[in-house]
């Protein structure tokens, strides 16, 4: 095809990936289930699990894989810009009041579902068509461990919005602990990507330059964006050349964050996380995100859709796996979250929401399988089977979160009715 041919049909993929997502995510609210957990399921609709299955011929006219290439580039601005405006809402002195509950509970989060898929993976590669040829034991140990104990962050960060939790003790103290528990885990992945590339380099520079980064943005760049409140008050608002030079440093974040390896989105949060509060940021909320949720946001969702093959799962084995890692996912990282939270005085209905959150993996989980298949670490049997635990974990935790928290959170007024993104 050549580039007119996919900028022409761009546009009616644009039409069919808005309308199925906000159809399926319609139903989704129905049902009680949040508007994200909708286009994410929308997303393997559209996919070669469903469309491509049913009508193979107009998903491959629809689908072509040359048009796959602009389909990433945009969805990846969208998540970068959404993570930024979630790290505008990020309430850093909740957070400092909550940082060891937050560190415990993410390393509690991480080290028990990590062993598990370790031990799982142990088990798995004496199988064939599940990892990649040249994966050896531990690598495979390390890469189905890093999966196991990931946590959407940009997915709980949605919930938690959706939900009217941002800014308040326990979304923060998710928030915090989600934040935590995927940074490690990239750092993880980027140590299997140089053991199995022959060059650690890769790992040093994803965890040497992701710190330096942090590092610099929360402490000189936030005195230096100071300037950009100041000119919001002095103008009464964000101007234009404001909000491109802000668009830009989103830009440069990203691909900082992504160049050394840990991916885009914590360039855009901690940025997001690092500009000044008050008229600024609210303005710039307002500004992006209607755009960002309902435009750009969904085709993240659908790319990921796109690579998930649920029908590779054809056999009692498979399935029989895919239940134990489900299991493993979802007992690991509830039990030990809501352990860690109790352990530090967290109240039991609070540490129970906080485990639920903590056991969405939607989005950061296709991530890494996604990397992870284009990699050669994993085969695309085992992506399907993996694809299966994130879309269960992530369906249970809004109703188990209701169950267990927010029923009684509203009768007590602390939580309200629709969150803020329901109306979009």
């Amino acid at each position: 095809m050549s580039n007119l041919d996919v900028s022409i049909l761009f546009f009616l993929q644009l039409a069919v990936i808005l309308g199925a997502c906000r159809f399926v995510g319609w139903l989704a609210l129905r049902v009680g289930q949040p508007q994200v957990v909708g286009e994410m399921i929308a997303g393997v609709v559209l996919g070669p699990s469903l469309f491509g299955l049913l009508a193979p011929d107009w998903h491959a006219q629809l689908f072509p894989k040359a048009s796959m290439t602009v389909l990433f580039c945009i969805s990846q601005v969208g998540l970068a810009l959404y993570m930024f405006i979630v790290g505008t809402e990020f309430r850093t002195e909740l957070f400092l009041t909550r940082i060891r509950s937050a560190v415990t509970v993410s390393v509690a989060g991480m080290v028990a579902p990590f062993v598990l898929g370790a031990a799982i993976a142990l088990w798995l590669i004496r199988h064939p068509g599940l990892f990649g040829e040249k994966m050896s034991a531990p690598e495979a140990a390390l890469f189905l461990g890093a999966a196991m104990c990931i946590t959407a962050f940009p997915m709980l960060a949605r919930i938690i919005h959706e939900r009217g939790l941002a800014g308040t003790p326990l979304g923060t103290l998710a928030l915090a602990a989600g934040a935590i528990d995927d940074a490690a885990a990239w750092c993880i992945l980027a140590l299997v990507l140089g053991s199995f590339g022959g060059s650690w380099m890769v790992a040093i520079k994803a965890i040497g330059g992701g710190a330096v980064y942090a590092v610099v943005m929360l402490t000189l760049g936030r005195r230096w964006l100071r300037v950009l409140g100041e000119m919001t008050e002095r103008h009464r608002g964000v101007t234009m050349p404001m909000l491109s030079f802000t668009l830009g440093l989103v830009m440069v974040a990203s691909w900082w964050t992504d160049y050394i390896g840990i991916y885009a989105v914590f360039g855009a949060f901690i940025l997001g996380v690092a500009m000044p509060r008050g008229r600024f940021v609210e303005e710039i909320q307002r500004r992006l995100e209607p755009m960002v949720v309902v435009f750009l946001l969904p085709l993240f969702f659908t790319y990921s859709g796109l690579n998930t093959r649920l029908d590779m799962v054809n056999s009692p084995f498979l399935w029989f796996v895919a239940l134990v890692v489900l299991v493993a996912a979802t007992a690991g990282k509830g039990l030990a979250c809501w352990a860690a939270a109790r352990w530090h005085g967290e109240d039991n209905r609070t540490a129970m929401a906080v485990g639920t959150l903590m056991n969405a993996r939607g989005l950061m989980e296709l991530i890494i399988l996604n990397i992870g298949l284009q990699h050669g670490l994993i085969k695309p049997t085992l992506f399907s089977i993996m694809v299966v635990m994130a879309i269960v974990t992530t369906l249970v935790a809004s109703p188990v979160f209701e169950w267990v928290y927010g029923r009684e959170a509203r009768r007590s007024g602390q939580l309200g009715r629709v969150g803020p993104v329901d109306l979009v």
